[in-house]
């Protein structure tokens, strides 16, 4: 299949690294996929030969996704859901299987941030981005690990460097990310005498709608957030799908129960 994407190639797509054939007979799961990290996964996986089923919660930018991977000769499949409901999780799982009879690969990209007075975050905000950050993930891993213990496939969940370091007026989202990255060594542990393999990657600021969305109160002391915006500037989204590419390939057998800080030296010291 990836000999007919005309768009896969270093030259027209801009996107380093390729490996051509590298997800064949593979599928992918990505959820988030309408935009940013996630539409560039997509696009990635199925640049290297990857069948893809994406998810997301708007329709106009997942068709948009899957458009762009069908017209060049990949193949694509949708669900449109919200992913902070337990039983949407295991229906689009279940979906996926009854497309393409197997899962290979599981990105939980989806997520939402935002920042807030820690006393001033109403319940709801919090309970919706527990529900989009923690739940989904949580649940997706538990609703897809049956059929990639079938496949000896594995997971790449997208953590954040606010879950390794502590940051003003984000509690809950540095609490959320943080809840990823310990779900997936624990999930790394339990599965440890299997062949699936469970990984997370942790960015930093990326160019994508989350980042260009992301809501800051008029009155914080901005001298508290500063430190967590580094000195290099934001990543692109195409960065993480490369290492998500990297992470979920079927010959990284040696990469488990890893967190890779993708975040331009914003952990490092």
């Amino acid at each position: 299949m990836c000999d007919d994407l005309r768009l896969f190639t270093d030259e027209e797509t801009d996107m380093p690294y390729v490996i051509p054939g590298r997800f064949n007979e593979k599928v992918a799961f990505v959820t988030g996929a309408g935009s940013g990290i996630g539409r560039a996964t997509a696009i990635r996986l199925a640049t290297e030969g990857a069948e893809l089923f994406v998810h997301d919660v708007n329709a106009d930018s997942l068709a948009e996704t899957v458009s762009v991977i069908t017209a060049n000769g990949g193949t694509a499949v949708s669900r449109v859901g919200d992913v902070s409901e337990r039983a949407e999780c295991f229906a689009a799982i279940a979906e996926a299987i009854e497309a393409f009879g197997r899962l290979d690969v599981l990105a939980n990209v989806a997520g939402i941030a935002g920042a807030f007075h820690f006393t001033e975050m109403t319940e709801t905000q919090y309970r919706r981005m527990v529900a989009i950050n923690m739940d989904a993930p949580f649940f997706f891993c538990q609703a897809a690990i049956p059929h990639l213990l079938a496949s000896d496939g594995n997971i790449v969940n997208i953590a954040s460097n606010a879950g390794l370091m502590g940051q003003a007026y984000t509690t809950a989202y540095c609490m959320t990310k943080g809840a990823v990255v310990q779900l997936t060594r624990s999930l790394a542990m339990e599965y440890a005498k299997t062949k699936i393999r469970v990984n997370a990657i942790a960015p930093g600021g990326i160019v994508t709608n989350l980042t260009h969305n992301f809501q800051i109160p008029a009155d914080i002391d901005f001298e508290l957030m500063a430190p967590y915006l580094g000195y290099r500037g934001q990543g692109e989204a195409d960065d993480i799908a490369e290492l998500i590419a990297l992470v979920a390939a079927p010959e990284s057998t040696n990469i488990h129960g890893a967190i890779f800080s993708s975040d331009r030296g914003v952990t490092a010291g």
